[in-house]
């Protein structure tokens, strides 16, 4: 078969990570194209990496690749989403608080034969919860505790005055909707979002966000109530070099990919 061609988004700490594995040789698949804001220094670090692909506008990744792994900003989602959704290809996003903002690319995707994938990303027990939906489920509840400059910066707490500088025991900064949280919280909540999609929606899904201190790790704990199971699980996080970010984020997008064309699946 040949490779599937892919498309990197983004350079930061998860499109690099990404793009480093894609260019060191991963069985059926090649790196074809990135595209970042500065592309003066995405062509600098890839020159700094020995990778060679041309550096593409958003507009045009859709002629370059099969699936584009989206690692922008969550406001550039529909940048991202759009051209490749309109030509029939995969998206595996990252911000996927971004989908909640833009649930009219999810009908695109539907309209044109394309497909959204949301891989597990910083969370754990995606797939308990999209099986415990195909039955009923009565609640679903995130508690997230993260470091207090993690969250520093987020339109929530600037909006609401409230800040996390000095704090020296656990503050709870939030609590809400999944829909409220991915709203405030766009570069902290993706786990929030891919929750209340894998579940029972962004409104009926509640969300709790702690500034603590006494972690160093991005701290996860989702409880969900349905009729087939209860269950409570939690992931501790170790940060990548973007704080906001779990390293083992990068590696859910390189299992996701993995996936498309794998001999044996394992996980719903």
């Amino acid at each position: 078969m040949p490779a599937i061609r892919v498309a990197v988004a983004g350079l930061g700490a998860i499109g690099r990570a990404v793009a480093r594995r894609l260019a060191s040789g991963m069985p059926g698949f090649e790196l074809t194209a990135v595209s970042a804001k500065d592309e003066g220094r995405a062509r600098e670090w890839l020159a700094s990496e020995k990778i060679k692909c041309p550096v593409a506008a958003l507009p045009d990744l859709s002629r370059y690749a099969d699936v584009a792994v989206e690692c922008a900003p969550a406001a550039l989602l529909e940048q991202v989403c759009r051209p490749m959704l309109e030509a029939g290809k995969k998206v595996i996003v990252v911000s996927a608080a971004g989908l909640i903002r833009n649930h009219d690319l999810i009908e695109l995707a539907e309209a044109r034969g394309g497909q959204i994938i949301v891989p597990t990303g910083a969370l754990v027990g995606l797939d308990a919860v999209t099986a415990a939906a195909e039955g009923k489920i009565r609640s679903v509840r995130l508690i997230t505790r993260k470091p207090p400059a993690s969250l520093a910066g987020a339109p929530y707490l600037e909006q609401h005055g409230v800040s996390v500088e000095g704090i020296t025991e656990p503050r709870r900064v939030f609590a809400g909707s999944a829909r409220e949280a991915a709203t405030g919280f766009p570069a902290n909540m993706n786990v929030a979002a891919a929750l209340a999609l894998a579940g029972i929606g962004p409104e009926r899904t509640t969300v709790e966000i702690w500034a603590d201190p006494g972690v160093t790790r991005n701290c996860h704990t989702i409880d969900v109530d349905a009729d087939s199971a209860h269950f409570t699980m939690s992931i501790q996080n170790i940060p990548s070099e973007n704080a906001k970010t779990g390293r083992i984020t990068a590696l859910s997008v390189l299992a996701a990919l993995k996936k498309l064309n794998a001999p044996v699946r394992i996980g719903t």
